[in-house]
């Protein structure tokens, strides 16, 4: 009974030895294209499918957050959020003490260059994890990389989750404007009407003007969807300094005017020249598009087009209701649920 009883003991130590050993808490720079680039890796298992975010924005990193949006996900997958360059702790790890016209000049964002860090991003996990690919969730800005690095390296990633995904801004700031316009007129909302007016219709060419017309699109879009739990968003306490702040703040102003562009400063845009349409239907891993039905910046119909003219092993859209752009319960929801009986099924196959 006592040997019973010991060898019990012995297998449950061994066990929790074993637990332990698996999971895995990482958050370090790695360089990346010569420079210093801020990860993070958690996971209670690391044999497990490891999932790259690729965060919005460009500068909206999601390091900085607890795990009360994704924390329940450790159990089943490694999860991994990169601070892009030129972004957060990235932006941070070679900032000036103060962000001026100069900088901004003298240190260009490309997309080019960004897509090229995810992919080495990428490898990196692949090498340091020892797995052979990765799965990919891209949301807005990061829906732009996540298409660009899977048309460029698909044997990188089992399969690619779009959320808000973008197709083309120009054609979808053009048909926001209308959409919005019309709400305004039917809500008899005349101070937007009259800001709106002010603006003029797209394309801009200046920060300034882009921002007003986002926060009358953002307003549009929160009255006619569910937003994220209050409890959402809390931000870690070693993200919670003057510091990292800063380098959020001075970061995120640094990402957009190079996204958008600044035609007076000679700040070519991002953006400007993303269309999917033209060039992106053949993708060669399975591909699902997670889209909010109330989703204004990027909307439906612009993505269901593009979406029925991709050719891909597997495909799958699904319609959200009462979502917009961002994230709230029915979103996470349903990646998790794509990535669990859509992708991980598909992977244990290999």
């Amino acid at each position: 009974m006592k040997l019973n009883y010991l060898l019990l003991i012995g297998s449950l130590f061994l066990f929790s030895t074993n637990a332990q050993n698996l999971g895995i808490t990482e958050n370090k720079f790695i360089t990346i294209n010569n420079i210093e680039q801020w990860i993070t890796i958690d996971g209670k298992d690391k044999n497990k499918p490891i999932i790259l975010f690729l965060h919005g924005g460009p500068g909206s990193t999601m390091s900085l957050f607890d795990d009360t949006v994704y924390g329940s996900w450790k159990k089943d997958f490694v999860l991994v959020n990169w601070d892009q360059r030129g972004a957060g702790r990235t932006y941070g790890k070679t900032a000036p003490i103060e962000l001026d016209e100069e900088y901004i000049l003298n240190n260009p964002l490309t997309l080019e260059q960004m897509v090229d860090d995810g992919i080495k991003v990428s490898e990196y996990l692949i090498n340091h994890l020892k797995q052979q690919k990765i799965v990919l969730i891209g949301t807005s800005w990061g829906s732009i990389l996540g298409t660009k690095m899977i048309l460029k390296r698909p044997d990188l990633f089992h399969a690619y989750v779009g959320h808000s995904q973008v197709v083309s801004f120009s054609g979808n700031y053009k048909k926001a404007y209308d959409k919005i316009y019309k709400m305004s007129e039917e809500a008899k909302d005349s101070s937007s009407i009259s800001k709106l007016n002010s603006i003029g219709k797209p394309p801009y060419d200046n920060t300034r003007t882009i921002g007003q017309f986002f926060r009358i699109l953002k307003k549009y879009e929160r009255l006619h969807s569910t937003p994220a739990p209050e409890t959402w968003w809390n931000i870690r306490p070693e993200y919670d300094n003057e510091t990292d702040r800063k380098n959020r703040y001075d970061g995120d102003d640094y990402s957009f005017i190079h996204f958008v562009g600044h035609k007076k400063m000679g700040i070519k845009s991002m953006e400007k020249d993303i269309d999917f349409l033209s060039d992106g239907f053949k993708l060669d891993l399975p591909v699902y598009y997670i889209q909010g039905e109330e989703d204004i910046m990027t909307p439906k119909e612009a993505s269901k087009e593009y979406f029925d003219k991709i050719e891909a092993p597997k495909k799958e859209y699904f319609l959200v209701p009462n979502a917009a752009h961002g994230h709230n319960k029915a979103i996470v929801d349903m990646q998790f649920k794509v990535v669990s009986e859509y992708i991980v099924p598909e992977i244990n196959k290999k």
